[in-house]
């Protein structure tokens, strides 16, 4: 059976150029009913911390990309001693005295791999054959004790004894792999098929990384980002499904996804190419999933789900949405309070009492109007009034003016036929009313 994992350290959080191998990991496990296997790997004692590893399981539950077996590598070092054991014990590897580099004068015991000196070629799904020459390798350390396995030694033993088949990974471990060949080949493993991913890079076209701004996946989680559209980005960084589609769900990306669409040069992560994607799968949403996965709370539920189109037409996360609540929106749910400049302020030159004449002129055809019409039908009743402005004093813009402000109080905001479809007859009028007072 076809086994995928994901190995990720816990010695920071992790990025999304990291989560990118997860997603592609998984999304071949399952289109080929395969298995995917989370491996913590902290064997770095110093570095590793519970934090980074709950953050890790946080963040992949929030894509919703559940794995179907979890190890930690920790919990396998018992094996990885046995099998050291058994190198030096066989003459394949042997423990060597040496100079501590970094502590002049003290002796320490590494674990040293009896390399051949074979050329080594391995198949990569995205790059193709690729050729090693390991002579200039040496013997390289595969622990720093007999108990203390390194890197390159705990991933071959767990990949070798958990049935990985696929090891899919970032292209900066495209130097590691003969290393690793040439310890299966000492413990008898079979090889794997090896899947090197572009590189995920800054707008800098440098490598992503947390020393260059990096966010956790959390982070986005926090900021509003939809999982299902965090989903969908990650997968088209370096793959493409072959046509003009840029929006699939989990389910259709496992099915369009293969390793021949994978690209081999670096793709940049781009934030606006996913706050838009966001917006697209925040759209699709029904304005009660939308109230409800943006967490979207105030006392005047009633006006709030009269709002969500609003939100949907704008907002492109929910960070966004909940800020306009407060924000252009909260005229929406609370009177505003108007100042007098602000009120005139596209009142012409030499018209005295324009805008008072603007607000009294449209009392009449708003409480004329039916609660619960539309935008476009209260557009269609008001539009009248101020085409009758003539041009040579601003024409409809200056007669709206007056009429937006007086209902929200704000300089930016919806237009005022969306403003009077949501607050209704009764609201509208009160603040008509109440701004041709403070005229007064």
């Amino acid at each position: 059976m076809i086994k995928t994992r994901f190995a990720p350290s816990p010695t920071g959080f992790l990025h999304s150029g990291n989560y990118r191998t997860a997603v592609f990991a998984y999304l071949f496990a399952k289109k080929v009913g395969g298995t995917f296997l989370l491996r913590i790997e902290d064997t770095d004692r110093e570095r590793s911390k519970k934090e980074y590893e709950d953050n890790i399981i946080e963040s992949l539950k929030w894509l919703d990309l559940p794995w179907d077996e979890f190890v930690r590598q920790s919990e396998r070092v018992d094996r990885h001693k046995g099998l050291l054991e058994k190198l030096v014990a066989e003459g394949k590897a042997y423990i060597s005295e040496e100079e501590s580099k970094n502590e002049p004068g003290k002796m320490m015991q590494l674990v040293r791999l009896k390399n051949p000196g074979s050329v080594v070629t391995f198949r990569d799904e995205v790059r193709g054959d690729i050729t090693f020459d390991t002579t200039e390798l040496g013997d390289f350390a595969i622990g720093r004790a007999i108990d203390d396995p390194l890197f390159h030694f705990a991933v071959v033993v767990d990949d070798g004894d958990l049935g990985v088949t696929h090891v899919i990974r970032g292209e900066d471990h495209i130097s590691n792999t003969p290393r690793q060949i040439l310890i299966q080949e000492a413990l008898g493993y079979s090889r794997p098929a090896y899947v090197h991913l572009p590189l995920v890079l800054a707008e800098d076209r440098t490598k992503l990384s947390k020393r260059k701004g990096a966010k956790a996946l959390t982070e986005y989680r926090d900021a509003g980002i939809l999982p299902e559209a965090m989903l969908n980005y990650l997968a088209f960084i370096g793959w493409n499904p072959g046509d003009d589609q840029e929006y699939l769900s989990r389910k259709e990306l496992s099915e369009a996804f293969s390793f021949d669409r994978i690209q081999k040069s670096g793709a940049i992560f781009d934030e606006t190419k996913l706050v838009s994607v966001n917006q697209h799968w925040m759209r699709k949403l029904s304005d009660e999933e939308f109230v409800e996965k943006g967490n979207l709370v105030t006392p005047d539920m009633e006006t709030l789900m009269k709002v969500v189109p609003l939100m949907k037409e704008r907002a492109k996360t929910f960070k966004e949405a909940r800020e306009m609540i407060v924000g252009e929106l909260s005229c929406l749910f609370n009177p505003p309070s108007l100042d007098k400049s602000l009120l005139t302020a596209k009142e012409p030159e030499g018209v005295p009492g324009f805008t008072k004449t603007a607000l009294e002129g449209f009392l009449g055809p708003v409480e004329a109007l039916l609660d619960g019409l539309s935008p476009e039908a209260v557009k269609e009743a008001l539009m009248p009034i101020a085409d009758q402005n003539p041009k040579e004093q601003g024409g409809r813009g200056a007669f709206l003016w007056p009429l937006r402000y007086a209902l929200s109080g704000a300089e930016k905001s919806p237009d005022p036929f969306t403003l009077v479809s949501i607050l209704r007859t009764h609201e509208s009028l009160s603040r008509i009313k109440a701004a041709i007072e403070t005229l007064s």
